[in-house]
């Protein structure tokens, strides 16, 4: 089972999603599950396909399900929202029981990235012109969710401490 103070951080590429997780864990003092997807594509020697999210997207709720701590504190670098999106938008079709484990995953919060710092080249990246698009779309995933969320804006050690402080108004202690 999740810890009740489990938040997830979404967005579009190279808004510093990994990047706020570790500074997130750091200071509450508790874990973060890194992107799958990123490792998964990382060893591929060809271009992922449907098959392949899928796979990811099967992968990501393993290792929630088996996800345990004594911990208060949880930080998940993205979720099934950001693969729902990447099937919709790059195969043009998503299984319904991606909606539906969706539904039913625990979340305390999303914290949702906003695309307002350069993105950064990385061979893995693949959209830099549709950021403000997909940051849009993510928004109106975690809406149909009815989970609270944070836009997560400014530069540098500012989206941190925007960060805290929304997640310091809303834990349980």
């Amino acid at each position: 089972m999740l810890p009740r103070n489990t938040f997830v951080v979404v967005g579009p590429e190279s808004t510093g999603k990994t990047s706020l997780c570790q500074e997130l864990a750091a200071y509450y003092k508790s874990p973060w599950i890194p992107e799958f997807a990123r490792f998964y594509i990382e060893q591929l020697n060809r271009p992922y396909t449907y098959d392949d999210v899928i796979y990811i997207a099967q992968k990501q709720i393993e290792i929630e399900a088996n996800y345990k701590s004594e911990k208060n504190f949880l930080f998940i670098d993205t979720d099934l929202i950001i693969t729902k999106v990447w099937l919709v938008h790059v195969f043009k079709k998503c299984p319904l029981w991606i909606d539906e484990h969706l539904k039913k995953s625990y979340r305390k919060a999303y914290l949702v990235t906003y695309p307002d710092i350069p993105w950064e080249y990385d061979p893995l990246r693949e959209n830099p012109h549709i950021r403000d698009y997909l940051f849009e779309w993510y928004v109106e995933e975690i809406k149909t969710l009815n989970v609270p969320y944070f836009i997560v804006k400014g530069k540098g050690r500012q989206r941190f401490e925007n960060s805290k402080a929304f997640i310091n108004s809303i834990i349980d202690v």
